[in-house]
C-alpha cells in the first residue's frame, strides 16, 4: 500500500482502498455498458467478424471507461485524483491537445 500511496501522492490507506474500489466498479460497469451500446449501433457479435467486433468493442470502451471513471470517482469523493488520472491517460494516448498547457503564475 505504501508504494501506491507514494506513486499516487495519497495520504491515507483509506484513500487507496476507495480508489481501488472505484477502479473495480468502473471496469465492470464500462464492460457491462459497452455491449448494449454496440447492440444499439447494430454491431452484433455473431453477425460480424470476431476480430472486428472486439476492435470496435475496445475502441468504444475506452471513452466510456473514462467518463464512468470520472463519474464514479466523483461520487466517491475522489474527483481531483481521477480527473488528473484521466488527463494523464489521454496525454499518453496522444490526446494531450485536449488540455491546453496551464500557465504558471508569474511572481511580480
Amino acid at each position: 500500500m505504501e508504494k501506491l500511496k507514494q506513486r499516487w501522492g495519497l495520504t491515507s490507506n483509506f484513500q487507496v482502498v476507495v480508489i481501488l474500489i472505484v477502479f473495480a466498479i468502473t471496469g465492470s460497469t464500462a464492460a457491462f455498458i459497452a455491449k448494449p451500446i454496440l447492440s444499439y449501433l447494430g454491431i452484433e457479435r455473431g453477425v460480424m467478424n470476431p476480430v472486428l467486433y472486439w476492435v470496435l468493442y475496445i475502441v468504444l470502451i475506452l471513452p466510456v471507461y473514462k467518463v464512468i471513471l470520472l463519474c464514479i470517482g466523483t461520487l466517491f469523493g475522489q474527483r481531483e485524483f481521477f480527473w488528473n488520472f484521466v488527463k494523464k491517460m489521454l496525454k499518453n494516448m496522444g490526446m494531450g491537445f485536449l488540455f491546453p498547457k496551464e500557465k504558471k503564475e508569474e511572481n511580480k
